[in-house]
Formats: structure tokens, sequence, C-alpha cells
């Protein structure tokens, strides 16, 4: 059974989350990426509760239903305060699972939260210290093309969406895809986050703080992890190339890899069945090796 439930951010910003599994077992949050929502894991968030995980999807500050930002503030530091307040929030410390931003998020609150820790676990979803810019524009320019007008229907949304993925199969039902738009009064559907969140980050002078692609900042955040880590590659990604990759790999010498065949940045999307072994399969040898609580304990 999955329960909508509302969290607290860092500047008491209230953030929507989806839970599933036993309310005592070891909690497991997952961030998705900019412009997604908390139901981009719909499948994932089932499975980890199915697995004795107690799972919790969250939409971003300025994503889904969770609130915007007043100031505007889309910062790494921003995305990385939240993630951070709802980890300390949820018992002990999570899994952090990041998808693109919310992995970035996930990097970074774990390596500067200190102590406590914030992080039991860490697993990025096709993203690094390293991003490639053609892929960054491909998607910046996907997200801001419809941004204004927005879209006459559901289905020029899913057209839209094949023409950016076409490898993915163009879905049947749209139910699941009206989960990440909202209809504007004037019956135009449009993308289901602030629009601000595109513009740039805002709530710093400092640009390097405020910045959410800082690769020195990153770096350094790999650097200091000391917790299990799986980075996931989608073999097909044009954000995260082989050599970021394999980069991150050397900054983070412990950590694990999964390139999942068929999928391209938006792996969870692009196979979910891949992904969702890839990672059950990594938290399973985790508490084989006593690095995480078995369930029931």
């Amino acid at each position: 059974m999955i329960e909508t439930i509302e969290l607290r951010g860092r500047d008491e910003n209230r953030l929507v989350a989806d839970v599933a599994g036993p309310s005592a077992a070891s909690p497991v949050v997952l961030l998705h990426g900019g412009g997604q929502t908390r139901h981009s894991w719909h499948t994932t968030l089932r499975a980890l509760g199915e697995r004795e995980w107690r799972a919790y999807a969250l939409d971003l500050r300025g994503h889904g239903e969770s609130d915007w930002a007043a100031d505007g503030d889309y910062s790494l530091d921003a995305f990385a305060g939240d993630a951070k307040r709802v980890a300390r929030s949820v018992g002990r410390p999570p899994v952090l699972v990041g998808a693109s931003l919310g992995g970035a998020a996930s990097l970074v609150a774990a390596a500067e939260a200190g102590d406590p820790p914030v992080a039991s676990a860490l697993i990025l979803v096709d993203i690094a210290h390293r991003i490639e810019p053609d892929g960054r524009d491909r998607i910046t320019s996907f997200m801001s093309e419809h941004m204004a007008d927005g879209f006459a229907s559901v289905d020029e949304v899913a057209d839209a969406i094949q023409r950016y993925n076409p490898h993915r199969p163009r879905p049947r039902d749209l139910a699941g895809l009206r989960k990440n738009l909202r209809q504007r009064p004037d019956g135009r559907w449009v993308w289901h986050w602030d629009p601000q969140f595109l513009r740039g980050p805002r709530g710093g002078a400092d640009e390097t703080r405020t910045s959410v692609v800082d690769p020195g900042r990153l770096v350094s955040a790999a650097e200091a992890i000391v917790v299990p880590t799986l980075l996931v590659r989608g073999r097909q990604s044009d954000l995260l190339s082989q050599e970021g990759a394999k980069e991150l790999l050397e900054l983070i010498p412990h950590a694990e890899f999964a390139d999942v065949a068929g999928a391209g940045h938006m792996v969870a999307g692009d196979r979910n069945d891949l992904f969702n072994t890839a990672i059950i399969e990594f938290l399973e040898r985790a508490r084989s090796r006593g690095a995480l609580p078995m369930p029931g304990t």
C-alpha cells in the first residue's frame, strides 16, 4: 500500500512524498531528476516496499505537489539542504537514491552533512561531477521548448516525449503522464514544476555555492564518500559518458557500477526492470556484508 505524506525541507518548505513498505523497515529516499516528479519512481517504490524497505519517493522543491520556492532558490545548496532535512526525519540514516539533479543533491548531502551522517548508502543514477554539455543542452532545450505556451493535449505531450526519447515506446495509457503535468485555467497542459527552476538558482551572492552545476564541489563531495555506493549509468546516456563514469569511480574507489543496456539518461523510466534489479541486488549485497541492516533489525 502506498500512502502520501508531507515532509519539511531546509526552509520549512512543504515536500510531498509517496511512501511504501513496513513502517519499521530501513528507509530509502528516492530523489528524482530536474523536471520530473515523485511518480517517476512508482514501480521502484513498490519493488522496494515489497522487499522490506521503507521507501520514500519525494517531489523536490518546485516540482509536483511540493511547494515552489518563494525566493526562487533552486540552488544545489537548497536541494541538498532539503535532502539532509528529509534524511534526518525518517528515523535513521536512509539509503539516498538520486537521479540526475536528485543525485547531485544526494551526493552533496551525504558528503557535507557531518555528524550525524544522513546516508547509510548512496545510489547515483546517471550523474557524476562531469556531465556532457550536449546532453545538458538537449535536456534544457526540451524542458524550455513549451514552457510558456504549454501543450494543447496530453497526446501532444506524449508526442514531444517520443521525439525526445525515440528509443522508448510511446505509452498507450497516458494516465501516468498526467501526473507529471498540470492543466492551466485556459485548458493547456504544462509541466508540473516551477518555471523559475529553469531560469536559474536564486538565494545567494556566491554563484559557486548556488549553482546546481559545480564540478569542483561535486569532486570534493565524491572524495568524501565512505558509505556503500552504486553508480548506475544508462548505456545510451548523452549526459553521463563512459569517461565521466570512470572518473567518478576513481574518486569513489569502493563504488560499484551498473551499466543499464537499452537506457538513456532517464534510466528508471527507460528500463525499469533492469534498474530495479541493479539497485535491489546492490542493497542485498550490502545487507549480506553487514553494511546495511537486515529486515527487522
